[in-house]
């Protein structure tokens, strides 16, 4: 019976979705493809994987062999080889080429117009949708934002983004917009800061003008307002964005603002743009974690036309917490091997890494089994016998659970090599310890500070 490829790889693809982070899943798994499945004999198969680029295959194939290889093999129901190739999907290209062409506008498309529009707009055309990593920290601002440019001024109306510096409100925000003009050319969109407003009602009151201004901000399709915190405490400022605000919601305009803080720990902001910033729906986002930032890296340097390897990635992620900090240091990085005709690896990015004060750079943690059980036995106060023994328990369980993800998760153990090391359990016991974590890790808070604080003690 002939075996249909695109099946199995969408199974490979379900499991792997699960054991892996979301970030790591769109960043690196969304564009694979299954290019030839084989038998080299009676009860064995070899598979090919393909990837677009040579960073997306050299990523996979070094940190994800083993979890693609347990996938195969679950879903065929024989052993697997793998070998790893830097090709297009063939029958992504035949789809593209039997398709329709594409209106002038569509979603997709990029042109001359649309850049022209965004930048008159205040819009960065960079910040996309498409380039932008998606984890824990920050997927439900993602799914709010990208459910804002779908439908405008009725999903989430005003949509509040919060969080530090660096961690993509920004980001977010652009993008929205730059799905509102790529549908529709001539909407009125426009970004600016909460200075930028402030700036602008002082103008228009010094040079008697304040209605054009009022036109300017109160007519819009969409208005996004960057760090609105700074209207705090300006009593015009807060009046004009009030009316401002009224005026655009009424028409069915939609308005995102971001800001370093929720509205109810915004000082001196009036009561009534607190209540209607809260009308909407209001989202925090947290600072990258390791994962994300190397998922950032990757991404940023691509953009750059920096090739680093997946270990480079992960010394540049380790060593700076924050995206806006990591474009600036691949920017950086680009200048000084461009300068200096220097080839870009360990050495280079080490040096311009180093702290002023000597301090030494931070390599990533390499993780061994022992000291992981250990980590997990002290954080949870149980013995060492009672986690690998056969002991069921809630006590026990949900610590022994917690120790199968990060063994899976972190070290890529196979699910075989895990059984033996947890008292001989099967490969289904496994899967199912792991799984319950990975869903636990999207909605518990305290699940994800267990295990942050159990790495910070391996």
């Amino acid at each position: 019976m002939k075996i249909d490829k695109q099946q199995v790889w969408a199974e490979v693809l379900a499991s792997l979705k699960v054991q892996v982070t979301e970030a790591t899943f769109t960043t690196w798994f969304n564009k694979t493809y299954l290019a030839s499945l084989r038998k080299t004999d009676a009860t064995r198969y070899v598979a090919e994987i393909g990837s677009e680029t040579a960073m997306a295959k050299n990523f996979i194939q070094e940190r994800y062999f083993g979890l693609i290889q347990d996938a195969l093999i679950h879903t065929l129901g024989a052993p697997c080889d793998l070998q790893f190739i830097v090709k297009t999907d063939p029958e992504k290209l035949k789809a593209e080429s039997l398709a329709t062409p594409p209106p002038l506008f569509n979603e997709g498309a990029m042109t001359d117009d649309i850049i022209t529009r965004l930048v008159a707009s205040h819009i960065r055309p960079n910040f996309t949708f498409e380039n932008f990593a998606v984890s824990g920290s920050n997927q439900l601002a993602w799914a709010a934002a990208e459910a804002v440019s779908v439908t405008p001024g009725t999903a989430y109306n005003p949509l509040f983004i919060w969080g530090g510096v660096g961690v993509g409100k920004t980001h977010l925000m652009h993008a929205v917009g730059i799905n509102i003009i790529k549908k529709k050319l001539d909407a009125k969109v426009y970004a600016c800061t909460g200075e930028d407003f402030t700036n602008d009602i002082v103008s228009g009151i010094r040079n008697k003008n304040t209605q054009s201004v009022r036109d300017k901000y109160r007519k819009l399709d969409a208005l996004f307002v960057d760090d609105i915190q700074f209207i705090a405490g300006k009593d015009t400022a807060q009046e004009e964005f009030f009316h401002t605000f009224n005026a655009v919601t009424s028409a069915g305009g939609q308005i995102i603002m971001t800001s370093d803080r929720p509205p109810t720990e915004i000082p001196k902001l009036e009561a009534r743009l607190q209540s209607r910033f809260e009308a909407g729906l209001i989202v925090d986002v947290s600072p990258p974690d390791f994962e994300l930032r190397c998922a950032i890296v990757q991404i940023k340097s691509e953009q750059k036309g920096i090739e680093l390897s997946p270990e480079l990635a992960a010394i540049v992620a380790g060593n700076i917490d924050s995206a806006r900090a990591i474009e600036g240091y691949l920017t950086r990085l680009s200048s000084e091997a461009k300068l200096n005709k220097a080839e870009i690896g360990e050495e280079l990015i080490k040096k311009l890494l180093k702290k002023g004060d000597g301090e030494d750079i931070e390599l990533p943690k390499v993780y061994s089994t022992d000291r992981v059980i250990d980590a997990v036995c002290k954080h949870y106060q149980v013995s060492k016998r009672s986690i690998l023994g056969k002991e069921r328990s809630k006590m026990i369980a949900y610590p022994r659970q917690i120790l199968m993800y990060i063994l899976r998760i972190e070290m890529h153990l196979p699910y075989e090599e895990l059984g033996q090391i947890l008292g001989g359990r099967d490969h289904s016991t496994i899967m199912h310890g792991v799984d319950k974590i990975t869903a636990l890790l999207s909605t518990d808070t305290d699940t994800r500070a267990d295990i942050e604080r159990i790495k910070s003690l391996v």
